[in-house]
């Protein structure tokens, strides 16, 4: 074999095997009689045998021809599938996404951004895998994974982040006397029983301080880790909780209510992703519509 075959060669050379005829085939191609008939002579120099037989007035594929035919078919609709998922990619039809994310985040807001992002990208594929700030971090240094969603990121020379603070409300289970008032205080919450955060988080730290400005002492009942199962319990009645509005909304159609929180406590998520790992269109497309969807959560 002289030269390289080239895929033009082997349409034409099936486009022949089909029609019978150049004329016919080189009408399917959108080509010119001419530019078939070159295609099939430097094919047939290339491959050092003769293509076709005439046989009353049709062109009909040598006995070689026959024989080749399952692999030049099978080699086409490779190049098809090449060109229909590239095509995709480039739409930001196809890919697959790696999130990790806060375990809260994985049974609230997440599925919801994730399910309107996938309900037109059917080629589209992603794992969603949920475990504490730490260990985010860890896969975003390491590359392990495309996109991240934490809390109490503090930099690092390997990852890129964008910080964006969302209100803080207090969450209490509906036909609670707090529903009356427009917003909460420390001072409303003075004899409440109090579900927040793990003691050694920033949040945590900045609740203390502004129950410890307004002298009103926090009747700590709870500590959990996740703003979710704050949600859940105050839900059933346990206490009261000063949460992420983001969350809060998840839960007003189980019973939960909740007012905005005074003085000014917003809590920063950080979306992060590893710097010299290459985002995918789809990636950067999807990273774009999470950030969008946070927009109404936005503290002033």
């Amino acid at each position: 074999m002289s030269q390289t075959l080239r895929i033009r060669q082997l349409e034409a050379l099936m486009a022949v095997s089909t029609n019978g005829s150049v004329t016919a085939a080189a009408m399917d191609l959108g080509v010119s009689q001419p530019a078939v008939s070159r295609l099939l002579s430097d094919l047939e120099k290339s491959l050092g045998f003769q293509l076709f037989d005439r046989r009353e007035g049709r062109l009909v594929p040598t006995q070689e021809v026959r024989y080749l035919q399952p692999s030049v078919e099978r080699v086409l609709e490779l190049m098809k599938q090449i060109s229909d998922v590239s095509q995709d990619i480039t739409q930001r039809k196809a890919g697959h996404i790696r999130v990790a994310c806060l375990p809260g985040f994985a049974t609230s807001h997440l599925p919801n951004v994730v399910a309107d992002f996938l309900k037109n990208r059917p080629g589209v594929t992603m794992t969603i895998e949920p475990d504490r700030p730490e260990r985010i971090l860890e896969w975003m240094i390491g590359e392990q994974y495309d996109f991240g969603i934490t809390d109490g990121f503090n930099g690092h020379p390997a990852v890129e982040s964008r910080n964006i603070n969302v209100r803080t409300v207090c969450v209490f289970p509906k036909g609670h006397d707090l529903e009356h008032v427009p917003e909460v205080t420390p001072a409303d919450l003075a004899h409440a029983k109090i579900i927040h955060t793990r003691r050694d988080s920033d949040f945590f730290a900045r609740l203390s301080k502004a129950f410890l400005n307004a002298n009103v002492e926090l009747n700590s009942h709870i500590e959990v880790r996740q703003f979710t199962a704050a949600c859940e319990l105050a839900v059933k009645g346990v206490g009261v909780s000063v949460v992420s509005e983001l969350d809060a909304v998840q839960y007003t159609a189980h019973g939960l209510s909740y007012r905005p929180f005074k003085p000014f406590l917003p809590h920063t998520l950080s979306l992060v992703r590893p710097i010299l790992k290459q985002p995918s269109l789809v990636t950067l497309e999807f990273i774009e519509l999470f950030q969008e969807s946070l927009e109404v959560f936005k503290a002033d």
